[in-house]
């Protein structure tokens, strides 16, 4: 056929997209954060143009975007990994004082364990020596002291860790296993992180909400999770996989020990895989405390022999939270319990697919595990950096906190943990009513007039799901300063009147 007498195709179109791809929806980087990328635009070409001088992406937890620091030690190893000829002017490094001699030392250690350069592949687990300062770390974490040098449950725990691009591709291996059809039910709590709504619609299974109660600081009702099991169950669908966020995304709400032992009861008896969503961990306010998935569980199993043998669990962590911040150096892990080895081996497989996770966030992942210890030359510098950070996170939270609770017109539950604020609004009928006339859902329509009068980027409560007849925002309080908070109590003030 010549090509005069080829008569063009025409392109695809949303027709020919699967279905499933087309109803996925993430809020966090959905309508109000483009908007805010349009009116960014317009302050770059005309920055008198608008009410405000910048845009505040309060609507993602990116703490580096908003002006924290790195931690020094974990990027002079980094640096020196990623150029590794600076190792061998040590000592003018040293003496001219650019980088500390641990954080030397530490990056000959890595390079050696890698083969010596981060451009070549790794294994498709992670690098071993990571996995088992992870290990370790992980049996601090539980305050399991006499197990820490034991060097055979050190590589053991090291066999079922699997490090990751950050924790959502772990969810992306681990979900779709079990949540292969729509005869498959997937319980997720409401609100919560939006990448698992996705996630389910993107594998056509069954969403079975569980909602957390608002009134008790989003608390978890297990009893109200069995009672969606066995209604699942009634209609022929079966309930594989449970997901907990803790502490929670959105609400920042820690779950109890006794939650916890009952979310694994109900695991036991119905043969559902837990994926415990635990990278929030670090980040824990006031008096309250982080206990762990896998503390439970192993605790449950020395108190009652075989009754626990079978549950499984997933349970995930991120360098992108924390004090650390790395949310672009997609660094992350996962740990497997009670899997069989034909899972483990799928697991595995779909990990080799990708080769490796990016062996720079490997790397950061080692650092989390293992930061400077006390005697380390690092120590003190690194210790304060961590504080600093700790404390302006604690700072933040109560001043939007306190704001938001002599506000007319909204109700927040006070943080426990992780980066967020999910504020109820109480909308008269006047803003509900100009919200539809606007083709806007309330918090939505709320959330949009909040970015185009102060530049503050956040997201609405609907994006994460939320009780019928609420209405909720998302912010983050990782801004620096309070000038911004100051806006947001002024528009408050002013839309509340405007539309009261």
């Amino acid at each position: 056929m010549s090509a005069k007498d080829c008569t063009p195709a025409p392109k695809f179109s949303l027709n020919d997209i699967s279905q499933s791809i087309l109803d996925t929806e993430y809020a966090i980087r959905g309508t109000i954060p483009t908007r805010a990328d349009e009116l960014q635009e317009q302050l770059n070409i005309s920055p008198n143009q608008l009410p405000f001088k910048k845009i505040i992406y309060a609507n993602i937890g990116n703490p580096q975007q908003l002006e924290q620091e790195p931690l020094t030690f974990q990027r002079q190893v980094l640096s020196l990994v990623e150029y590794p000829n600076l190792v061998n002017s040590k000592n003018i490094l040293v003496e001219n004082k650019i980088y500390a001699p641990d954080a030397i030392k530490r990056a000959e250690t890595i390079l050696n364990s890698i083969g010596g350069s981060v451009g070549a592949y790794s294994s498709s687990q992670g690098i071993l020596s990571i996995r088992k300062n992870v290990a370790k770390c992980i049996l601090q974490r539980d305050n399991d002291e006499l197990c820490c040098n034991d060097e055979e449950l050190i590589n053991e725990t090291a066999s079922n860790i699997f490090l990751t691009d950050g924790a959502t591709t772990a969810v992306s291996y681990i979900l779709p296993l079990f949540a292969k059809d729509e005869n498959c039910g997937v319980l997720l709590p409401i609100p919560q992180y939006p990448l698992y709504t996705a996630a389910v619609t993107l594998q056509n299974s069954k969403l079975l909400p569980y909602y957390l109660n608002e009134d008790e600081n989003w608390s978890t009702d297990p009893e109200e999770i069995e009672t969606i099991i066995k209604d699942a169950i009634s209609r022929n669908i079966k309930p594989t996989t449970l997901v907990i966020i803790n502490p929670g995304n959105p609400t920042g709400a820690i779950l109890s020990v006794e939650s916890i032992t009952q979310i694994i009861n109900i695991a036991a008896k119905y043969g559902i895989v837990i994926i415990a969503d635990e990278v929030y961990q670090n980040n824990i306010y006031q008096d309250f405390k982080f206990h762990s998935f896998k503390k439970i569980l192993n605790s449950l199993k020395l108190q009652y022999p075989k009754k626990y043998d079978n549950v499984q669990l997933a349970s995930l962590h991120s360098i992108s939270k924390g004090v650390n911040g790395e949310c672009g150096q997609r660094g992350g892990y996962f740990e497997l319990l009670g899997f069989s080895d034909e899972i483990k081996k799928i697991i595995l497989k779909l990990a080799s697919i990708d080769i490796c996770s990016v062996v720079t966030g490997q790397i950061l992942v080692d650092l989390m595990s293992k930061p400077p210890e006390k005697g380390d030359y690092s120590y003190k510098l690194d210790q304060r950096e961590r504080n600093n950070i700790q404390s302006n996170l604690i700072l933040k939270s109560n001043t939007l906190y306190d704001l938001f609770s002599r506000l007319p017109g909204i109700s927040c539950q006070k943080p426990q943990g992780a980066m967020y604020l999910f504020p109820r609004l109480h909308l008269t009928s006047n803003m509900i009513n100009e919200a539809k006339l606007n083709n806007l859902e309330p918090d939505e329509f709320y959330c949009l007039k909040l970015l185009e009068n102060t530049g503050i980027c956040t997201v609405p409560g609907s994006g994460f799901g939320q009780k019928e007849g609420t209405y909720h925002v998302r912010t983050t309080f990782l801004p620096s300063g309070i000038e911004w908070i100051k806006l947001w109590e002024k528009f408050h003030l002013e839309f509340m009147n405007q539309y009261k």
